[in-house]
């Protein structure tokens, strides 16, 4: 999620849970980050979501944020357990940068690393610690004008995606940036709100009265969580930018 004012993710996150383990084959663990300024919430439980305390817990207290990353896991690359469970996180420039990965990446584990190193055995995080070190290299500090940093991480993005699947997702707690390789869909929400209902979970909340006129809302997920909205479906090879909820012009 992208949003220009701190917004919670309970209704989304309540359909997304539904699909580790119930609605959905991804029961290999689960994870969350929730941006404050430059710091980061993050919550992981190596359970299927569906099963798991901490996302009931998540999906119904408001942790509102303008930036929310999330993923449930199906395992490829790496067992089921903590230290492989998305979001990865790692500091540059003196700022958290969370990434989640759905896909495989053969060779991945072929490109040298050098300051960033995995915890873990996924081909996910080693491939999140290269592009670390790509950027780290290319941009010593940040660099002036943001659209550089776009442009070189969708270049590192359409390298890695010679090697297999790499829909991912990424922030550096401004932006958040989503590349899709084989499938992914978006949404913004604005004034005039109206009601949305879940697809995996028998809900529906009306948007007109947990917002303002002002708020703008975007949401990325790998298919549609809603069943009465019009998700705009990624074209393979598409890398967007949003900030504040809006996708940035490329």
């Amino acid at each position: 999620m992208s949003a220009n004012v701190p917004t919670d993710i309970c209704f989304s996150f309540s359909g997304l849970m539904q699909r580790g383990g119930k609605t959905g084959p991804h029961r290999d663990g689960w994870g969350i980050g929730f941006y404050e300024g430059r710091g980061c919430r993050l919550f992981h439980d190596p359970l299927a979501s569906v099963d798991s305390e901490v996302a009931r817990f998540i999906s119904r207290y408001s942790i509102k944020s303008k930036i929310v990353i999330s993923h449930v896991r199906k395992a490829n690359r790496g067992r089921a357990c903590l230290e492989n469970t998305h979001p990865f996180a790692r500091e540059l420039w003196g700022m958290s940068w969370v990434f989640v990965h759905n896909g495989q990446l053969k060779g991945i584990k072929k490109y040298p690393l050098k300051f960033y190193q995995p915890i873990g055995t996924t081909d996910s995080e080693h491939a999140f610690c290269w592009m670390l070190d790509q950027i780290r290299s290319a941009f010593p500090k940040p660099p002036k004008y943001s659209g550089k940093l776009s442009e070189f991480i969708y270049i590192l993005a359409k390298r890695l995606n010679d090697l297999g699947v790499f829909n991912f997702l990424l922030s550096d707690s401004r932006v958040l940036y989503a590349y899709c390789s084989s499938r992914m869909c978006w949404l913004t929400r604005r004034a005039p709100f109206s009601k949305a209902r879940l697809i995996d979970e028998d809900m529906t909340v009306d948007f007109n009265e947990v917002t303002t006129p002002n708020d703008i809302v975007t949401v990325i997920a790998t298919r549609p969580l809603t069943k009465n909205e019009k998700w705009i479906r990624m074209e393979r090879g598409t890398f967007k930018v949003f900030n504040d909820g809006m996708p940035q012009l490329q």
